[in-house]
Protein backbone atom coordinates (compact mmCIF):
# COMPACT_ATOMS: atom_id res chain seq x y z
CA UNK A 1 0.00 0.00 0.00
CA UNK A 2 2.50 2.52 0.51
CA UNK A 3 4.31 2.12 -2.85
CA UNK A 4 0.77 2.93 -4.10
CA UNK A 5 0.73 6.28 -1.74
CA UNK A 6 4.49 7.06 -2.84
CA UNK A 7 3.70 6.72 -7.14
CA UNK A 8 0.21 8.71 -6.38
CA UNK A 9 1.93 11.27 -4.76
CA UNK A 10 4.80 11.92 -7.62
CA UNK A 11 2.20 11.44 -10.29
CA UNK A 12 0.26 14.65 -8.32
CA UNK A 13 3.21 17.03 -7.34
CA UNK A 14 2.36 19.29 -10.50
CA UNK A 15 -1.25 19.74 -9.11
CA UNK A 16 -3.31 21.87 -7.02
CA UNK A 17 -4.81 19.66 -4.52
CA UNK A 18 -3.47 17.43 -1.86
CA UNK A 19 -3.43 13.68 -1.85
CA UNK A 20 -5.28 12.62 1.53
CA UNK A 21 -5.23 8.68 0.93
CA UNK A 22 -5.05 6.08 -1.00
CA UNK A 23 -7.09 2.74 0.33
CA UNK A 24 -7.88 -0.45 -1.21
CA UNK A 25 -11.49 -1.44 -1.05
CA UNK A 26 -13.09 -4.95 -2.24
CA UNK A 27 -13.89 -5.96 -5.59
CA UNK A 28 -10.62 -4.26 -6.58
CA UNK A 29 -11.53 -0.80 -5.92
CA UNK A 30 -9.30 1.57 -5.27
CA UNK A 31 -10.01 5.11 -3.62
CA UNK A 32 -8.34 8.07 -3.81
CA UNK A 33 -9.16 11.22 -1.46
CA UNK A 34 -7.77 14.85 -2.09
CA UNK A 35 -8.57 18.00 -0.78
CA UNK A 36 -7.93 21.76 -1.90
CA UNK A 37 -8.03 24.63 0.55
CA UNK A 38 -10.63 25.90 -1.35
CA UNK A 39 -12.71 22.80 -1.80
CA UNK A 40 -12.75 19.99 -4.25
CA UNK A 41 -14.27 20.48 -7.70
CA UNK A 42 -15.76 17.78 -10.13
CA UNK A 43 -13.47 18.86 -12.34
CA UNK A 44 -10.24 17.93 -9.87
CA UNK A 45 -11.26 14.33 -9.14
CA UNK A 46 -11.37 14.35 -13.32
CA UNK A 47 -8.21 15.29 -13.43
CA UNK A 48 -7.18 13.34 -10.65
CA UNK A 49 -8.74 10.09 -12.09
CA UNK A 50 -7.39 10.68 -15.39
CA UNK A 51 -3.42 11.57 -14.37
CA UNK A 52 -3.58 8.46 -11.74
CA UNK A 53 -5.11 6.01 -14.14
CA UNK A 54 -2.35 6.58 -16.90
CA UNK A 55 0.16 6.30 -13.97
CA UNK A 56 -1.31 3.34 -12.12
CA UNK A 57 -0.89 1.59 -16.25
CA UNK A 58 2.42 2.50 -16.63
CA UNK A 59 3.65 1.01 -12.64
CA UNK A 60 1.56 -1.65 -13.51
CA UNK A 61 -1.04 -1.40 -10.06
CA UNK A 62 -3.51 -3.59 -10.33
CA UNK A 63 -7.56 -2.25 -9.55
CA UNK A 64 -10.47 -2.94 -11.25
CA UNK A 65 -12.35 0.85 -10.32
CA UNK A 66 -10.53 4.18 -9.85
CA UNK A 67 -12.67 6.30 -7.18
CA UNK A 68 -11.33 10.03 -6.63
CA UNK A 69 -13.96 12.24 -4.01
CA UNK A 70 -13.13 14.73 -1.96
CA UNK A 71 -12.95 13.80 1.99
CA UNK A 72 -16.13 15.15 3.01
CA UNK A 73 -17.09 17.28 5.75
CA UNK A 74 -15.45 14.92 8.74
CA UNK A 75 -12.15 14.92 6.95
CA UNK A 76 -9.26 13.21 8.69
CA UNK A 77 -6.85 15.19 10.09
CA UNK A 78 -3.67 12.77 9.57
CA UNK A 79 -0.70 14.96 9.66
CA UNK A 80 0.71 18.06 11.71
CA UNK A 81 0.30 20.49 9.11
CA UNK A 82 -3.26 19.40 9.34
CA UNK A 83 -4.08 20.31 12.57
CA UNK A 84 -2.40 23.87 12.13
CA UNK A 85 -4.64 24.15 8.76
CA UNK A 86 -7.80 23.55 10.39
CA UNK A 87 -7.24 25.37 13.79
CA UNK A 88 -10.70 27.17 15.53
CA UNK A 89 -12.65 24.11 13.98
CA UNK A 90 -14.48 21.71 15.95
CA UNK A 91 -13.07 18.40 15.44
CA UNK A 92 -13.70 14.53 17.22
CA UNK A 93 -10.17 13.33 18.75
CA UNK A 94 -9.09 10.14 19.62
CA UNK A 95 -6.08 9.40 21.92
CA UNK A 96 -4.17 6.43 22.23
CA UNK A 97 -3.94 6.59 26.27
CA UNK A 98 -7.03 8.02 28.16
CA UNK A 99 -6.87 10.95 29.70
CA UNK A 100 -9.65 11.33 32.68
CA UNK A 101 -10.90 8.14 31.83
CA UNK A 102 -11.29 8.77 28.32
CA UNK A 103 -9.96 8.85 24.78
CA UNK A 104 -12.55 10.52 23.20
CA UNK A 105 -13.06 14.26 22.92
CA UNK A 106 -14.98 16.79 20.50
CA UNK A 107 -14.49 20.28 20.81
CA UNK A 108 -12.50 23.49 19.23
CA UNK A 109 -9.02 22.76 17.94
CA UNK A 110 -6.33 24.84 18.97
CA UNK A 111 -2.62 25.28 17.36
CA UNK A 112 0.02 27.69 18.37
CA UNK A 113 2.09 29.25 15.67
CA UNK A 114 5.49 28.15 17.31
CA UNK A 115 7.70 25.27 15.33
CA UNK A 116 6.81 22.15 16.25
CA UNK A 117 3.13 23.71 17.11
CA UNK A 118 1.72 22.79 20.28
CA UNK A 119 -1.85 21.57 20.00
CA UNK A 120 -4.82 21.87 22.79
CA UNK A 121 -8.69 21.06 22.48
CA UNK A 122 -11.31 23.12 24.46
CA UNK A 123 -13.94 21.08 25.09
CA UNK A 124 -17.03 20.85 27.69
CA UNK A 125 -16.90 18.52 30.15
CA UNK A 126 -20.01 16.78 31.71
CA UNK A 127 -20.99 19.90 33.95
CA UNK A 128 -21.08 22.05 31.03
CA UNK A 129 -17.13 23.83 32.09
CA UNK A 130 -14.85 24.61 29.37
CA UNK A 131 -11.77 22.55 29.63
CA UNK A 132 -8.64 22.74 27.39
CA UNK A 133 -6.91 19.60 26.79
CA UNK A 134 -2.75 19.99 25.88
CA UNK A 135 -2.16 17.32 23.69
CA UNK A 136 1.18 16.40 20.47
CA UNK A 137 0.38 14.83 17.46
CA UNK A 138 1.99 11.69 18.64
CA UNK A 139 -0.67 11.60 21.63
CA UNK A 140 -3.38 11.03 18.29
CA UNK A 141 -4.96 8.23 17.51
CA UNK A 142 -7.25 9.71 14.68
CA UNK A 143 -8.65 12.62 14.55
CA UNK A 144 -11.63 14.26 11.86
CA UNK A 145 -13.62 17.17 11.68
CA UNK A 146 -16.88 17.03 13.33
CA UNK A 147 -18.84 20.26 11.92
CA UNK A 148 -22.18 20.87 13.45
CA UNK A 149 -24.74 20.80 10.29
CA UNK A 150 -27.74 22.45 10.63
CA UNK A 151 -29.49 21.32 7.21
CA UNK A 152 -31.39 24.89 7.42
CA UNK A 153 -28.96 26.75 6.12
CA UNK A 154 -27.33 27.72 9.35
CA UNK A 155 -23.92 26.70 10.52
CA UNK A 156 -23.61 26.83 14.24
Amino acid sequence: MADILTVAQQALLGFDVELIDVERAPLGLLRVVIDRPEGVRIEDCEQVSRQLSHVFEVENIDYKRLEVSSPGVDRPLRRPADFVRFAGERIELRLHEPVESRKTFTGILRASGDEPPVFSLDWEDQSGELRTLPFSFDDVDRARLDPVLDFKGKKR
